[in-house]
């Protein structure tokens, strides 16, 4: 059941727009007074929208799909850590069961991964043993989940022994099918891609949004900004290249060597995107190695780039919710909010400090 809260001290709606106070009845805020009474609970601190992992694996663990009771510690960690909006991107659970919940985010689904046999981790995707059935996986995968289709752009090639390396995972005309077939089933597509090789062929399929984008040229990068493609940078994941590459060096000194230079330059790369007007999203990849609940992490890691404050609060806050259509904070909008004892936008680190995480209205942090 909502609560009757006051949030009073500086209510940070945007880069814009900011309130002395925002009030909850029945589950929404309002902006306008509706009068006190003895019940009231007032919180200070500086209130922002509900965070936003953009980027995220609710039911996956590091050997595949989990039980419903590991999903659901994953959600609440999330949670907890003042997440209330994920956009899961590839899962091989169907968790529409976490969308009933109110102790949960709200949940935006990408459907299941989609794949090739042997490029890609295991147990985690849908595998296509043909190419040519792309373009029908992702109306598929458009009607099932919520809007969005997740595909693997492209994974390294261990048939080529020592030369192994990333290599795209589908044709460019078959791809670009795929992205057709799921656009016409109402969905929007998002892509993980680490290579350089892919970025081309999913800049002309029209692609709504790149995961990792860590071998992303400069004249890509361009491309990727003046086409309004968002990046989610991925960071806490990026930091593992180097641990994957010593793992790869003794059977594939290729690819080993072409992840660890993406490891060395992950913080330049964030920056250029920056710098060259790309949105960047927040996604901590959570699920599989990394643990649920790191938000504040991965805003730390861009903030290592340089990226100031406010744009990554926004990247992780408002920004986030209008990309994905989702309301902040604003006049009857469901009260998903996060306060804190300080102003995020000087120091993100504060984001790791949550004085309270508010889901619809009711207290739950």
């Amino acid at each position: 059941m909502s609560e009757r809260i006051r949030l009073r001290g500086a209510v940070v709606a945007d880069a814009e727009r900011e309130y002395p106070a925002v009030w909850v009845r029945d589950g929404r805020l309002t902006l306008n007074d509706p009068g006190g009474s003895a019940g009231d609970v007032t919180i200070e601190g500086w209130v922002v929208p509900g965070l936003v992992d953009v980027h995220c694996h609710l039911g996956l663990g590091a050997d595949g799909a989990v039980d419903a009771e590991t999903t659901l510690a994953q959600a609440r960690a999330d949670l907890a850590a003042g997440t209330l909006l994920v956009r899961d991107a590839g899962s091989p659970i169907d968790s529409r069961w976490l969308q009933e919940r109110d102790d949960t985010p709200e949940l935006i689904r990408s459907g299941h991964h989609l794949a090739r046999p042997r490029r890609y981790l295991r147990h985690y995707a849908t595998e296509l043993d043909d190419v040519m059935q792309l373009p029908a996986a992702m109306a598929e995968q458009a009607a099932f989940g919520d809007g969005w289709v997740k595909i693997v752009g492209d994974w390294i090639d261990r048939s080529r022994g020592e030369d192994s390396d990333l290599e795209p995972l589908w044709p460019a005309d078959v791809l670009a099918a795929g992205v057709a077939a799921a656009h016409a089933g109402g969905a929007r597509v998002t892509v993980h891609t680490f290579a350089t090789e892919t970025i081309d062929d999913v800049l002309a399929a029209g692609v709504d949004c790149i995961e990792h984008g860590t071998g992303m040229t400069a004249g890509q990068i361009s491309a990727a900004a003046a086409a309004g493609i968002p990046v989610v940078p991925t960071l806490l994941q990026i930091a593992q290249f180097d641990a994957i590459a010593e793992q790869g060096e003794a059977k594939f000194r290729r690819f080993a060597h072409h992840m660890r230079g993406m490891y060395d330059r992950r913080y330049d790369q964030v920056r250029d995107f920056h710098d060259a007007g790309v949105q960047l999203l927040v996604g901590t990849d959570a699920g599989g190695t990394i643990e649920h609940g790191r938000i504040a992490d991965e805003t730390a890691e861009l903030a290592k780039s340089g990226i100031p404050a406010i744009d990554i609060l926004a990247a992780a806050s408002w920004a986030a919710r209008e990309f994905l259509g989702r309301p902040g904070i604003e006049e009857g909008a469901p009260a998903d909010v996060v306060v804190y004892p300080a102003d995020p936008r000087e120091d993100i680190a504060v984001l790791g400090h949550p004085t309270a995480v508010i889901r619809r209205g009711r207290i739950v942090r």
